[in-house]
């Protein structure tokens, strides 16, 4: 009579996504940006004042066109495309660290080892954030009806002061942070990674995904500092974007060398 062998579980195998990060380690890679920042600071001012008089430019042209009602779903989805817009400094910390030169040309005409990859993967990026305003300025539509945008002064009464406008704010924040949540996932790592590695943009924003997944309390911890900072920097009138994105730059790349190593792809 045949036996039919006993069938074992398979053996437990090492998640090679998981890293050993404590939350507090959020905190260091800010400190390493600001290292990094006050290394050759001039360079790393210029690029915020860049990203500020670029941020500055937008809003003006939104409220010359009269597109004030999307001027908050913009901001939102400047933290969309932040990272592509942060590479740049990624590339003063990654040669920081290598110690080679740096210079103002080296940060803004990057050159990164994964080609034209980083450009396609910035482009889908620019479509979620277009996707995510769409999405904002149709459940204002969904709730208020197709009534002209009040204009901004008038706002603040009428999300806070009515039982339609809290609804708009739960439906419109909970569709805001799940567009948050993935624009965060996919772009965390993927665009320090395709800058430093020969890998293509849906491998890297995979990659970053599953980084991401995997260690949840500390990322979730980076991403509140760096949603606190951004709305600091909203506070000054986007001021504070001359050296908060660059602080945030810098320690985007640490976080990146701290999440990936070679076992990763």
């Amino acid at each position: 009579m045949t036996m039919i062998p006993t069938v074992m579980p398979p053996l437990p195998t090492k998640n090679r996504w998981h890293r050993l990060l404590a939350p507090a380690d959020a905190f260091i890679w800010l400190a390493n940006g600001w290292y990094d920042l006050t290394v050759q600071p001039m360079m790393s001012f210029c690029y915020g004042l860049l990203i500020f008089l670029t941020s500055v430019a937008i809003v003006g042209g939104l409220f010359r066109l009269g597109w004030d009602y999307i001027l908050f779903p913009a901001f939102a989805g400047f933290m969309v495309v932040g990272p592509i817009l942060a590479i740049g400094l990624y590339e003063k910390s990654r040669r920081l660290a290598a110690g080679l030169p740096v210079s103002l040309s080296t940060m803004i005409f990057v050159k990164p080892q994964c080609g034209g990859q980083i450009l396609f993967a910035g482009v889908l990026l620019c479509l979620l954030m277009i996707t995510w305003i769409r999405a904002a300025v149709i459940i204002y539509a969904l709730f208020f009806g197709l009534v002209p945008f009040p204009g901004l002064e008038h706002i603040a009464p009428m999300l806070f002061a009515t039982p339609v406008g809290w609804a708009t704010l739960i439906v419109g924040g909970a569709v805001g942070g799940l567009f948050a949540a993935f624009s965060f996932a996919i772009s965390a790592f993927s665009i320090p990674m395709m800058l430093d590695r020969r890998v293509d943009a849906f491998t890297a924003m995979g990659s970053s995904m599953a980084l991401v997944w995997n260690n949840l309390p500390v990322m979730l911890t980076w991403g509140v500092i760096v949603l606190a900072l951004f709305l600091v920097s909203l506070a000054t009138g986007m001021l504070g974007l001359i050296i908060v994105f660059p602080v945030l730059g810098h320690g985007t790349w640490h976080a990146y060398r701290a999440a990936v190593d070679e076992a990763v792809i």
